[in-house]
């Protein structure tokens, strides 16, 4: 199993398309095989980081999942909307191993 962790810097002020975004993307995870573990906005602290995590059971399964994103009408509707809105500044990922 791999956990992909993805922090986000986002447009404070575009808090309601980013969070659109977040709730396109939740299905569209689970629908290639992943488990969607949600997305977290702003509380305390920092207005412009927010985080996601997802599991798929292998890497494999995360790079086919990302290969077979690019080819679905709704994730590229997704991949759009975020560019249309400007709402993420910039983005990184990290994977991670339970401890079993």
């Amino acid at each position: 199993m791999v956990t992909c962790y993805v922090k986000y810097i986002i447009d404070p002020k575009k808090m309601a398309e980013f969070e659109a975004y977040a709730k396109m993307w939740m299905p569209l995870v689970e629908k290639f095989g992943g488990q969607h573990l949600g997305y977290f906005l702003p509380s305390e602290g920092a207005n412009n980081v927010a985080l996601a995590l997802f599991t798929f059971e292998s890497l494999a399964a995360y790079e086919q999942y990302r290969q077979d994103s690019f080819a679905d009408k709704d994730c590229q509707a997704a991949f759009q909307y975020a560019e249309e809105t400007d709402c993420i500044v910039s983005y990184e990922r990290s994977f991670f191993r339970p401890v079993i």
